[in-house]
């Protein structure tokens, strides 16, 4: 007979419950620290998700990575929602406990970074954040130096469509940049979405990962402006300009710029 399970036992929630450890009396610091955990907990289940599509997209089963895809689109809903309980905090709150956050920031979030790698966001820019040998470097660097979901993607276009091989075989750690040729050929699954309707699903399910991606951001920004206005983030960073710079970047570039040429 198997041992007796309870609720809490297979969740561990008592080591889940202890996690948080507020610094200061403060009442506002114990949903700033549950916020940010609970955002890495979704981000550890986007790309769990992520690499189960990827996984399909190699097999070259579309159909069914369709499926993770959708799961980390609505992921990513539920942490934009996020936002709107951070903003019931005002910024007399965030000040009473601020100084105590130190150096720490977003910045260092290994895995929001490992979910923009796994987007195919390549920036190695941010390693530096994290100590050599560690194991979050080692997650980063195993990320940046993988392909992406795009890169994946682009092997089951070349399939029915002419793609350069330096598209395909690009160094996998650099930024993606856009191709005409790539932008071509999602430019025919659109014209012909019969006739290459797997295709046409995915890059439509690629494009509510970005704008989902982008939707986050964008509240991001505005949550951050909300509280502390223009200064610095926390460890020093730019705060709300950095953040407005990254609305610009897209993962999957030539879906959005078919648009404009169909």
């Amino acid at each position: 007979m198997s041992e007796s399970v309870t609720y809490g036992q297979y969740l561990r929630l008592n080591e889940i419950l202890a996690a948080q450890r507020p610094q200061t009396d403060q009442h506002d610091e114990l949903l700033f620290v549950i916020l940010h955990q609970t955002m890495e907990l979704w981000m550890k289940q986007a790309i769990h998700e992520l690499g189960a599509a990827q996984s399909e997209v190699r097999s070259s089963n579309l159909e069914p990575a369709y499926k993770h895809l959708a799961r980390v689109s609505r992921i990513q809903a539920v942490m934009t929602h996020t936002w709107d309980i951070l903003a019931t905090m005002t910024p007399a709150d965030y000040l009473n406990f601020r100084a105590l956050l130190g150096t720490s920031s977003g910045f260092q979030s290994a895995q929001f970074r490992v979910l923009e790698y796994k987007l195919g966001i390549k920036d190695d820019a941010f390693l530096k954040f994290h100590d050599e040998g560690g194991a979050d470097r080692k997650m980063l660097e195993d990320a940046l130096n993988a392909p992406s979901l795009y890169d994946d993607a682009l092997v089951q276009l070349s399939k029915s469509f002419e793609i350069p091989a330096s598209v395909l075989n690009r160094p996998k750690h650099t930024p993606y940049e856009p191709s005409e040729a790539v932008e071509a050929a999602w430019l025919e699954v659109y014209r012909d979405t019969a006739k290459h309707w797997s295709l046409y699903q995915l890059a439509e399910k690629l494009i509510d990962l970005d704008d989902a991606f982008l939707t986050w951001r964008h509240k991001h920004v505005l949550t951050v402006e909300r509280i502390i206005g223009r200064k610095r983030g926390s460890g020093g960073t730019e705060g709300v300009g950095y953040l407005q710079q990254t609305l610009t970047r897209r993962a999957f570039p030539e879906i959005w710029s078919l648009r404009t040429k169909l």
